[in-house]
């Protein structure tokens, strides 16, 4: 029990001690600097973006997975792999030589039927006129007329036999359908493919680009709200490369909250001229929605967190400190904005907090001078 005691008078003394170590009369006489020594900074007011930050997914504008629309052998290749390449250029050449003879024989048939259709069509023409005088009979004017109507459709088939056999001949020939990268070829030259049935390679349209990323529910509406005032900027941030943020704008916003997750999908397009955005990279996301106007900033160090709630010391004129409650706000890159309980333009300590009570003298050490004027984002919390 007198261990106990002896402790906890102990510990009442330190306090005692110490709040007499700070005054100056205390000071003087143990012959040490008048103040406790502290580093400081000073409040100030800026603008501040508020953002919201979150992973992302770099997802192509599209993607085109190239087959053939005819069976044959692959005899050319037109591309490397991982170039870029532009709507209509050839990629592949599927051997056209069959395809060549399909269209000289449909041709020919064209040619041979159009022939029987004129001729044909002469003799029904010398019928009619000859069952006008007489000379034949019904019957057989029908059977003119039958024979030529028959060769002319015929005709018509063998035109459509010829066109088809243009487009398959045109197949062989296999053009990219988007600007885009080419991805890993599938299948080499000198192999036998089938029709619409085998990947040859992947196109992913790069430029632009999506940055697809999720935010829970609760933040739908405030999204929404600033959405319809104005375009909202995203900026990607790849792993590595911190001061080269992609900037985009916010494009869609899916239909449902996925009940599973309870998040929404999103989605953001950039242009990516210089392709630092690559389809399924994992990306850094902030999302802005607004700015709050002439908010005053302090280094997050500086806040404390006591029984009553959060606080600061701030250093008056005459170096004494003042204990100083707070209503802290949106806070990020070591640095917070305190909505209510401070004013631009006072001191705050930023280090040293735990050697000081209120009224107590203080000895700065370091150059006092406002935090760096840029803009930073803010976490919306």
């Amino acid at each position: 029990m007198n261990f106990f005691l002896i402790t906890r008078c102990s510990f009442i003394l330190g306090i005692v001690t110490l709040a007499a170590a700070c005054s100056p009369e205390s000071a003087e006489k143990h012959g040490v600097p008048t103040g406790t020594p502290v580093t400081v900074a000073v409040a100030v007011q800026k603008d501040i973006p508020i953002q919201i930050h979150t992973i992302g997914n770099v997802e192509a504008y599209s993607t085109v997975l190239v087959k053939t629309r005819v069976e044959g052998e692959l005899s050319r290749v037109y591309f490397k792999e991982g170039q870029e390449v532009k709507k209509g250029d050839l990629l592949f050449m599927i051997d056209s030589r069959p395809f060549k003879a399909l269209l000289r024989q449909s041709e020919a048939n064209l040619a041979r039927d159009t022939a029987q259709m004129k001729k044909a069509e002469a003799d029904a023409h010398r019928y009619e006129d000859l069952f006008k005088s007489g000379v034949v009979s019904k019957q057989e004017d029908d059977q003119y007329r039958t024979n030529f109507e028959a060769l002319r459709e015929t005709v018509r088939a063998n035109e459509a036999a010829v066109v088809n056999a243009k487009l398959q001949l045109g197949y062989c020939h296999i053009r990219s359908p988007i600007n885009g990268r080419i991805g890993k070829i599938e299948v080499n030259q000198g192999n036998i493919i089938n029709d619409n049935d085998t990947i040859l390679v992947t196109i992913n349209q790069t430029k632009p680009i999506y940055v697809t990323f999720s935010l829970p529910e609760q933040e739908l509406s405030e999204v929404r709200r600033y959405m319809v005032q104005k375009n909202l900027k995203v900026e990607a941030i790849v792993p590595n490369d911190e001061m080269n943020p992609a900037v985009g704008e916010l494009t869609f916003i899916n239909n449902e909250v996925n009940k599973s997750t309870g998040t929404i999908l999103l989605k953001a397009l950039f242009t990516n001229e210089d392709e630092s955005l690559w389809p399924k990279q994992f990306v850094k996301v902030i999302l802005t929605l607004t700015t709050q106007r002439n908010a005053v900033v302090i280094p997050s160090q500086a806040l404390q967190t006591g029984q009553e709630g959060q606080y600061i010391f701030v250093v008056k004129p005459d170096f004494a400190v003042e204990y100083r409650p707070v209503v802290s706000g949106n806070s990020l890159n070591q640095e917070t904005v305190i909505v209510k309980g401070l004013q631009p333009g006072e001191k705050i300590v930023t280090d040293g907090q735990l050697r000081l009570v209120p009224g107590c003298k203080v000895e700065i050490k370091n150059e006092v001078g406002f935090l760096a004027p840029k803009q930073v984002g803010l976490n919306n919390q």
